[in-house]
């Protein structure tokens, strides 16, 4: 039993001979060794048969040196995952010196015997050979007679089941064996408790280096993957483990702040997306509607015309085309919202705006609204349609006093910005470049996040029903949007809303705005108009206003028989009316090929929404739809004559208050 355990023990000193890394498989990733003459090509299958046995110390024969090892092995992550990551070999060479330690510590000599042959013992050279010639004749009982002394022998089998084994041999003198036995077993509790001592520390200083720090960082790696990104870490020290720990800890704070950039693109992006999918609504119901209410319209006006002043149905008429004006109006709003309204920028001096529309605007304001004015001086230029900018800036009052009903203070500010990339970033999609901006605050009861996320959308509203049409904030987003310009709210309940709208800077001069010349009687036509459009009662309705103003008109329902038309008639046909949107051959196209039989050909589109019409409006006049008689024919007049088409008269714009 005392043999046993002093060959189980590992460790009779704090000294180290050797120190191994090795990989899941086998393979030696690292290797420390005192010994000067330690073979460098250690065999990697024998490294792995240590590995398989780790459990327990264990005993490795190399050579002729032999030596007697701990092997720790480390996982991925325990206890969950016991995936082998690879092993901690620390040993020391058991030489004659060692062996001789051993043998006065066991008052007994010592023999390591490897198959047939003495590797190492505690003997001197004659006796270590006696002993070999002995246990090379196959003695079932070695007990060899040295010198005078007559020595039993007890071994032990230190590589079960290895082939060739490796065997420890005691030699006891029985008459220093009743001796050495009492001593024997003080000296092993003694040195047990060192042994036991020793590899405690061994253990501790291990994981504390080794161990632990990679299970943190294990478990850090497993937290990132589950989103935890507050993980504790340590990472002490100036060794691999450490330099690794930081550099993962880097890395999780990358992460952190792209996951936050990537969740905010994604709610911006839906949002993005969800707007668009309404204006591509908005715009296709704004445009059917449109040719629904050029017909009601226009069969108004022309019942109006022919009804005396004193018929019973003429106030019947009259609320049919105010009704329709009223239609035509949620028109337009839902085409400024979808962005596909028609305008026509200027270049503008936005404090020059809110001056002139201060009195009118004030007007609007109950007498418990303060009005404020913050105006920035000097103040950029700005690219815009003056009358849509009127109706954005009465839009967000309007709305700004309906949030203040027990009264407040509501302010309008003007400021040059620009715009760095950190701005940029805490106002995403804002892009860097100068701007103008342009913000509406009041100090009503604010919205909440779920509102405020909606509050752009057509026809939503918070007011009551019958009091708004949920169009005002919509008209406003579609007309910044259409003029290249961002809008964004800043808005908490109990704290107000603040609405902040970034228009580009330019650098031209102020635009004077021409007054609208009306023609005061409009002059008999004698032309010949090509009318081409793909809705039967607008075509209808349209051949009949330029009848009977004297016009002669051939009409063709899409753009193929509108080319055969103009190809057969030719040069008889002095301006082309047409839809922009038709099946078989579109408006634009139409133009395009009649222009090159035709170059002095006059054209005039017709629309209820505009789309990319920036190239198409080159010589060519727009007219918007719904459309009055008057209005069509004024078109017409204006194209024949030759006018410009951005002074050609436009309907007077109106402001309204939804």
């Amino acid at each position: 039993t005392v043999i046993r355990d002093v060959s189980q023990d590992p460790w009779q000193s704090e000294e180290c001979d050797l120190f191994a890394l090795v990989d899941s498989k086998g393979k030696i990733t690292a290797l420390q060794s005192r010994i000067s003459d330690f073979p460098a090509d250690v065999s990697h299958e024998s490294i792995k048969a240590l590995v398989r046995g780790a459990n327990n110390p264990d005993w490795w024969v190399n050579g002729r040196r032999i030596y007697q090892l701990v092997v720790k092995r480390f996982f991925k992550d325990p206890p969950i995952n016991s995936m082998p990551m690879g092993a901690v070999i620390v040993g020391r060479e058991i030489d004659s010196a060692r062996a001789r330690d051993l043998g006065r510590i066991l008052s007994s000599e010592v023999v390591f015997q490897y198959g047939g042959d003495v590797t190492v013992s505690s003997l001197a050279a004659v006796d270590e050979q006696q002993v070999a010639q002995e246990i090379k004749s196959g003695h079932k009982a070695l007990e060899p007679q040295l010198g005078k002394k007559h020595f039993y022998s007890s071994s032990l089998d230190l590589t079960p089941g290895a082939r060739p084994s490796l065997s420890f041999v005691v030699l006891k003198s029985d008459e220093e064996a009743l001796a050495s036995v009492g001593r024997l077993n003080h000296l092993l509790i003694g040195l047990g408790l060192i042994v036991v001592l020793a590899g405690v520390m061994l253990v501790y200083v291990i994981s504390d280096t080794f161990t632990k720090p990679l299970g943190l960082l294990v478990e850090g790696v497993r937290a990132l993957e589950e989103g935890n990104f507050g993980y504790p870490l340590r990472a002490d020290g100036d060794d691999e483990v450490a330099r690794v720990t930081r550099a993962f800890e880097s890395m999780r704070h990358t992460l952190e702040r792209n996951e936050e950039h990537r969740t905010q693109l994604e709610e911006q992006l839906r949002q993005a997306q969800k707007m668009d999918a309404l204006g591509r609504l908005a715009g296709g119901v704004a445009h059917d509607f449109n040719n629904l209410l050029t017909v009601i319209k226009g069969n108004s006006d022309l019942a109006l015309d022919r009804i005396k002043p004193t018929d019973a149905v003429r106030a019947n008429c009259e609320q049919i085309r105010r009704v329709a004006d009223r239609a035509a109006l949620l028109t337009r709003q839902l085409l400024a919202f979808s962005r596909r309204q028609m305008l026509q920028p200027k270049i503008l001096d936005l404090n020059e705006l809110i001056v002139e529309m201060g009195r009118l605007l004030q007007r609007l304001l109950r007498e418990d609204i303060e009005y404020k004015t913050q105006l920035g001086e000097p103040l950029g230029r700005v690219q815009a349609d003056p009358g849509q900018m009127e109706q954005v800036l009465l839009n967000l009052i309007v709305n700004a006093a309906d949030a203040m009903p027990k009264g407040g203070t509501l302010t309008i500010e003007t400021a040059n910005v620009h715009v760095d990339e950190g701005f940029a970033q805490s106002r995403t999609p804002l892009a860097t470049g100068d701007y103008v901006m342009l913000a509406v605050s009041d100090t009503g009861y604010g919205m909440e996040a779920s509102t405020k996320a909606r509050i752009f959308e057509p026809f939503f509203t918070t007011k009551e029903p019958g009091k708004g049409t949920g169009l005002g904030l919509a008209t406003v987003y579609g007309v910044v949007k259409q003029s290249s310009g961002y809008i964004f709210v800043d808005s908490e309940p109990g704290v107000g809303a603040r609405f902040e709208i970034y228009l580009p800077l330019v650098r031209e001069q102020v635009e004077a705005v021409p007054k609208e010349e009306r023609a005061a009687k409009l002059r008999p036509g004698r032309e010949t108009v090509l009318l081409v459009e793909d809705e039967a009662d607008v075509r209808a309705l349209t051949c009949e206003f330029l009848k009977a103003a004297g016009y002669q008109v051939l009409t063709a329902a899409d753009g193929e028989e509108g080319l055969e038309t103009g190809q057969r008639f030719g040069d008889d046909i002095d301006i082309l009316v047409t839809d922009v949107v038709m099946p078989r051959l579109r408006g634009p196209e139409l133009a395009k090929r009649l222009r090159r039989l035709l170059p002095d050909l006059k054209v005039v589109y017709m629309s209820g929404y505009t789309e990319e019409f920036s190239e198409m409006l080159h010589d060519a006049y727009f007219l918007q739809k719904p459309f009055s008689r008057d209005a069509l024919l004024r078109q017409m007049q204006d194209a024949l004559k030759g006018k410009p088409a951005e002074q050609a008269d436009r309907p007077a714009f109106s402001l309204r208050i939804n």
